[in-house]
């Protein structure tokens, strides 16, 4: 892996390419990420590049009247990532990730990655955690039939027979049941750049892609070029 950025899903919207077709994209507030820490074989046992997305602040943390220590919003970096930050130069960061770059030796404390090592026409893999709904049941999760909705049916949204009766005596595993749906991290692979916006970060990706608006997404060069 030679490309990899981290970024913000904003939403989607579709634009007109150069001949006319209208193509749906999701626009991507791509870096700038710092590098926060540079991975070497000798100090850690493999390379890599650690970046920080997204600038924060250090976490507010109080005293009450007993001396007790409260910490006034969860949000932020607290003392040791501040002087992680510190360190390598950079204003605090919400996100940290590490990147296994074949050229991570190239890179130095500080330096910014920004939405333009990517370009126009370019195939990358986007990983986001998917939107949660809860819970839910198998028709909604699996893709279930339901069963007859008259009134002597007793049998409408059940998820159909589990475990039988002496044979086989058990659930198998794998079985289609009600339960939590989404917030699993999810790839799509091999979509297309349509557009960069290097002056406003933006990378603009033909379809959809996993996640929430306001989601961390992980892009990187596809694997299957």
């Amino acid at each position: 892996m030679k490309k990899a950025i981290l970024a913000r899903k904003l939403g989607m919207t579709q634009i007109f390419n150069e001949d006319g077709e209208l193509v749906p994209v999701t626009v991507l507030e791509a870096g700038p990420c710092a590098v926060t820490q540079i991975k070497t074989i000798d100090n850690d046992g493999y390379e890599a590049v650690q970046v920080g997305f997204y600038d924060t602040t250090e976490k507010a943390v109080t005293k009450d009247a007993q001396g007790k220590k409260s910490v006034a919003h969860r949000h932020g970096a607290n003392k040791p990532e501040m002087g992680h930050f510190a360190k390598a130069g950079v204003s605090a960061k919400k996100y940290v990730r590490e990147f296994r770059f074949e050229n991570a030796c190239d890179y130095k404390l500080g330096d910014e990655i920004k939405a333009d090592i990517f370009a126009e026409g370019d195939k990358v893999d986007v990983t986001a955690i998917t939107k949660g709904h809860g819970f839910e049941s198998a028709i909604k999760r699996f893709g279930q039939h339901r069963g007859p909705m008259a009134h002597g049916s007793k049998f409408h949204r059940h998820q159909g027979s589990n475990g039988s009766t002496s044979t086989p005596s058990r659930v198998f595993k794998g079985k289609g049941m009600p339960g939590h749906m989404g917030s699993v991290q999810a790839t799509v692979q091999n979509l297309q750049v349509v557009r960069v916006d290097a002056e406003n970060n933006l990378l603009l990706v033909r379809g959809a892609v996993p996640g929430a608006k306001k989601a961390l997404v992980t892009i990187k060069e596809t694997v299957k070029a």
